[in-house]
């Protein structure tokens, strides 16, 4: 029966280690994250770990080949307590991945209500904290904006926005 566990990928290695991986026949699962910066004058988009510098692999317990998971190039290390990796509880990745796309991509969060306070990932206002003022159709979110001492009315979809914490 196959169990997930942790790993610990070096710097800047996830994409080297999840190939390498794959190639020695183990599963895997990077859930990543769509983060919008700025680089000069504009913003871009790209998509990081959503845990920085971790991935979740998944092992058969029987046959038990862990041990080549930590020489795997990319890999720094399997994570372990006692010198043996615990498994992660099936629900913990199943609920991870039931947030992700085909590509390991977070999706937004399904439901939004009205008054729900929200944070823009995306665009010139990431980061930014909005209140949901109304949803319409096709999922058009209109949130309100303290922005400048007045608020604003913005338009924006469901995929750029998150539940503020």
């Amino acid at each position: 029966m196959n169990q997930w566990y942790l790993i610990q990928f070096k710097p800047n290695s996830h994409r080297l280690a999840e190939r390498n991986l794959q190639r020695q026949g183990f599963e895997t699962f990077l859930p990543m994250q769509k983060i919008t910066r700025r680089k000069a004058s504009r913003f871009v988009s790209d998509l990081k770990p959503l845990f920085p510098g971790y991935m979740f692999v998944s092992v058969n317990s029987e046959l038990a080949p862990w041990r080549s998971i930590n020489s795997t190039i990319g890999v720094s290390k399997l994570v372990s307590f006692e010198g043996k990796p615990k498994p992660l509880p099936l629900q913990l990745i199943s609920g991870l991945m039931l947030r992700c796309d085909a590509s390991g991509a977070l999706l937004p969060p399904k439901s939004l209500n009205e008054g729900d306070s929200v944070e823009m990932l995306t665009g010139p206002f990431a980061n930014f904290i909005a209140t949901v003022d109304t949803i319409g159709p096709e999922q058009r979110i209109w949130v309100l904006m303290d922005f400048m001492g007045q608020k604003t009315r913005i338009r924006v979809s469901a995929d750029q926005l998150q539940l503020a914490k």
